[in-house]
């Protein structure tokens, strides 16, 4: 803190108490000094002694009183000397004390002016190290204050660079799982499509195995059935034969034998022709019989069965029902494929009138010959 300049007043102020107080000092030094008088020599207090005495016998004579006078006069003028001396001794040491004072006043005064001077250079230098150390610890402040800057900068640049990067890595791990997952999707497609494949491939072998195993059934089925249609030809060539051969003898027999004989041989070859064409119908029908594949061994459906004198057939219907609508119905479908038996045409009427409707019971055995 700086130290004020003393003013003109105030220069003159501490000057003037010493002073005031020296002289003090010395009137003081004056009135002891009085106070502390020498003793006179021994003749002072006989003179006084005499003087009372005088007094009190009333002044015996003038001449003795003058002399005692005189003597008491040249006493007191010692003493005054004496005293003037004393006096005179007294300022002088009086004065060389005032002025020893007031040289050491002045000592002091210097001393002080020095001192508030030392101090003044000191406050100042204080000063000056406060404004230094102020300005230092400003200064280091605002260091500080930059460097917390520059970290918190740095800081936020790097937290920045950490999202940015993490952001970063999110990406690529996210563009890597959807690349992995577009890789696993192919790999799982090509493995499907394999799959597929194999399995398509398996299926059209074994459809071509089962195409394979049908067209070779088929083949032996054809063989088979065209062995059948052969040994039905041949079995219907032999009953017609038969049947023509039997009509011949037949005939024979009527136009030789009895009227009897005649009925009783009609009415046996009626029954024989009436069960040659039930056969002949049985056969005519599992020919165009499409089995089903509900139809189980044991099945019986009756059908009602209506032709003509041609041999049409004019319809068909189901009397007694088998349990199973598939082999009714295909048993229906069997006997209209017939159509027409030509082997019909030339019976005689009484022998074409229990086929003018009848009924017929069928198997899947009878339609599977």
């Amino acid at each position: 803190m700086q130290q004020r300049e003393p003013s003109a007043s105030e220069s003159y102020f501490w000057p003037s108490v010493w002073a005031i107080g020296l002289h003090v000092l010395v009137f003081g030094l004056l009135f002891v000094s009085f106070a502390m008088t020498p003793e006179l020599p021994p003749s002072k207090p006989i003179v006084q002694a005499t003087l009372y005495q005088l007094k009190s016998k009333s002044q015996a004579t003038t001449q003795t009183n003058q002399k005692i006078a005189g003597e008491a006069k040249k006493t007191a003028s010692r003493q005054t000397e004496v005293e003037q001396l004393e006096q005179k001794k007294v300022e002088q040491e009086a004065i060389k004390a005032a002025e020893q004072k007031k040289a050491d006043a002045a000592q002091k005064a210097e001393e002080a002016r020095e001192a508030a001077e030392a101090k003044k250079a000191e406050d100042a230098a204080k000063a000056a190290e406060a404004a230094k150390a102020k300005q230092a610890a400003e200064a280091k402040k605002a260091e500080e204050a930059k460097k917390a800057a520059e970290k918190q900068q740095a800081d936020i640049a790097k937290k920045k660079a950490e999202d940015e990067a993490k952001k970063k890595a999110e990406e690529e791990a996210k563009k890597a799982a959807a690349e992995e997952a577009k890789k696993q999707a192919a790999e799982d497609a090509k493995k499907k499509a394999a799959e597929e494949a194999k399995k398509k491939a398996a299926e059209e072998a074994k459809k071509k195995a089962a195409a394979e195993d049908a067209k070779k059934k088929a083949a032996e089925e054809a063989k088979k059935k065209a062995a059948a249609d052969a040994q039905k030809k041949k079995a219907q060539e032999a009953a017609r034969k038969a049947a023509e051969d039997k009509k011949a003898q037949a005939l024979a027999e009527l136009l030789s034998d009895t009227t009897e004989r005649q009925q009783a041989l009609a009415d046996e070859q009626g029954d024989q022709v009436a069960g040659d064409f039930d056969d002949l119908i049985r056969m005519r029908a599992a020919e165009g019989w499409a089995r089903p594949p509900s139809a189980r061994k044991g099945m019986t459906v009756t059908l009602q069965v209506s032709m003509l004198p041609d041999g049409t057939v004019t319809s068909v219907s189901v009397v007694r029902s088998s349990g199973d609508g598939p082999f009714d119905s295909s048993a229906v479908a069997a006997v209209k494929n017939i159509g027409r038996l030509t082997e019909m045409q030339g019976m005689k009427p009484s022998d074409f009138n229990r086929y003018r409707s009848f009924k017929m019971t069928f198997t899947p055995e009878d339609l599977a010959l």
